[in-house]
């Protein structure tokens, strides 16, 4: 759920607030549904059209809280609907012109009465997406995702569809090449990624040889408890090194 800005004392400082908001303060309301969302997206998703903020004479960007809806609304679409940003921004154009619009029909997984996962069809299913599926998604080419395939940052399941986890990863990586980083580059990031993932089994193994099926459940909650303060230590630790380097 989006945090809704709050103004000093009156009702006009709270509508000033809504009707201004830094990028900054736009990245901390999405953050609480959108954990992985960062700056640079923001300000992609506004080079291709999809928000358009108000500037100050100084060139600062000042979003309103329209905006930062429009902003989840996005999000939400590339989340749950796996729909390319031209897509994306057609629908809620014409939402906007009061048009009666709708999704484009099996856009994507999860949505009532999409049939299980068709290889040949290449259609998704609620927790699996297909290869054409993962490229409008990620707003790569066939060409990247080989790459990337052959890194091991993004890997297929049985059958060649992608599972969620997939589809982030290859955002984040897409993400990450805008700034001139190339795979090569991300390999020590898979590296720890695995070491971590590696020190997790070593906690949850002893769980899931159980034979009751509630101590079973309570190691993948362990595991996914594990795997969340893992990512945020590394990303303390990381800022933390930043820091450390502009000192």
């Amino acid at each position: 759920m989006l945090r809704t800005p709050t103004g000093g004392a009156g009702h006009g400082t709270a509508a000033a607030v809504e009707r201004a908001m830094s990028i900054g303060t736009v990245l901390l309301q999405l953050r609480d549904e959108f954990p992985e969302v960062t700056i640079s997206k923001i300000r992609f998703l506004e080079a291709e059209g999809l928000v358009e903020p108000e500037r100050t004479p100084s060139g600062y960007r000042k979003f309103s809280s329209a905006d930062v809806e429009r902003l989840a609304q996005v999000l939400r679409m590339q989340r749950d609907h796996y729909l390319p940003l031209k897509v994306i921004r057609e629908h809620l154009d014409a939402l906007e012109r009061g048009e009666q619009a709708t999704l484009p029909s099996g856009a994507g997984p999860g949505e009532p009465g999409d049939p299980p996962w068709d290889q040949d069809a290449g259609r998704a299913t609620a927790s699996r997406v297909g290869r054409p599926e993962l490229l409008a998604a990620a707003e790569i080419s066939e060409e990247q995702l080989v790459e990337w395939e052959a890194y091991g940052l993004v890997v297929p399941a049985a059958g060649g569809s992608y599972d969620a986890e997939a589809v982030t990863v290859a955002r984040l990586v897409a993400d990450l090449g805008r700034f001139g980083l190339e795979p090569r580059h991300l390999r020590a990031v898979k590296a720890a990624a695995e070491r971590e993932a590696g020190l997790v089994e070593q906690v949850v193994a002893p769980l899931r040889r159980h034979r009751n099926p509630q101590t079973r459940a309570h190691a993948e909650a362990t595991a996914r408890e594990l795997a969340d303060l893992s990512v945020r230590l590394h990303a303390a630790l990381v800022q933390t090194a930043l820091k450390a380097g502009f000192r």
